[in-house]
C-alpha cells in the first residue's frame, strides 16, 4: 500500500482527489492539507511515501514546498501537479527533488501511474513539458547549477556503483536500472543510497546532474 498526502489550496480539488485516489486499492490518502506547513506537520505524523504538491499556493508555493520537504524527509516522494507549464517552476521543482510533475489535467490512471513510479524510485513527466524540462536539466547539468564533490572522495566509488551511477545520470528508474544490469531493485536503491552518502549529494537529482558534468554518462568506464 502506497500512502499519499494532498496538498492543494483549493479545497474543492484536494478533496475530489482524495476520494478519486481512495477507489484505488493500492493507494491510501494519508491527508489533504491546504499548504505547505500543514503538509510538514501532516508528513511527520503520517510517514507518506509519497507527495502530491500543488505548484502554486499562497504564502510558500510549491517549489519551495518541495525544498523542505525534501530536506526534512529525504525519503519522501514529491510529485507537483499544476494548471501551468511555467519555465521556473519546472526547473525549481526538479532542482529540489521532485519525482514527477503533472499537469492538473492529467487522466486518473496518469497520475495513479506516477505515484507508483515515484514510489519505485523513477520519475514522470507530462508529455506536454518533458521536452521543456529537458532542455532545462541540460542547462543545469551544464552550466545553471554545478555539482561539487571532492575528487579524492569520487576515486573511492567502485565499479559497479560507477555502472548506477551512469544509469541514474541516463534517467533510469531504479526497476529500469535493476533490469539492465541484472540486479535487485534492493541492490539498486541501497547502492544509491551509499552512494549519496559517499559523495555528500542530497539526492537522485543531484546525483544524474554530477554524472552528467563529469561525462559519466557517456563513458563506458569511470572517470577515476
Amino acid at each position: 500500500m502506497i500512502k499519499a498526502l494532498i496538498v492543494d489550496d483549493q479545497e474543492l480539488f484536494r478533496e475530489s482527489l482524495k476520494v478519486v485516489l481512495g477507489v484505488n486499492p493500492e493507494i491510501e490518502v494519508t491527508d489533504a492539507v491546504p499548504g505547505v506547513a500543514e503538509a510538514l506537520k501532516s508528513a511527520a505524523r503520517e510517514c507518506p511515501d509519497v507527495v502530491l504538491m500543488d505548484i502554486r499556493m499562497p504564502g510558500m508555493d510549491g517549489v519551495e514546498g518541495t525544498r523542505l520537504m525534501k530536506e526534512r524527509f529525504p525519503n519522501i516522494k514529491v510529485i507537483v501537479l499544476t494548471t501551468f507549464d511555467d519555465d521556473d517552476y519546472v526547473f525549481g521543482a526538479l532542482k529540489h527533488g521532485a519525482s514527477g510533475y503533472l499537469l492538473k489535467g492529467s487522466s486518473l490512471s496518469e497520475l495513479s501511474k506516477a505515484i507508483q513510479i515515484a514510489y519505485n524510485g523513477g520519475a514522470m513527466i507530462n508529455p506536454d513539458i518533458a521536452s521543456k524540462a529537458i532542455r532545462l536539466f541540460s542547462q543545469m547539468a551544464k552550466s545553471t547549477v554545478r555539482i561539487n564533490v571532492d575528487e579524492e572522495t569520487a576515486k573511492e566509488i567502485r565499479k559497479n556503483e560507477w555502472e548506477i551511477i551512469r544509469a541514474v545520470g541516463r534517467g533510469l528508474s531504479n526497476k529500469e536500472i535493476a533490469r539492465e544490469l541484472c540486479l535487485s531493485e534492493g541492490t539498486v536503491r541501497n547502492t544509491i543510497s551509499v552512494v549519496l552518502s559517499k559523495l555528500n549529494l542530497r539526492d537522485r537529482t543531484q546525483l544524474a546532474i554530477w554524472a552528467v558534468q563529469t561525462g559519466a554518462v557517456n563513458s563506458g568506464v569511470s572517470r577515476t
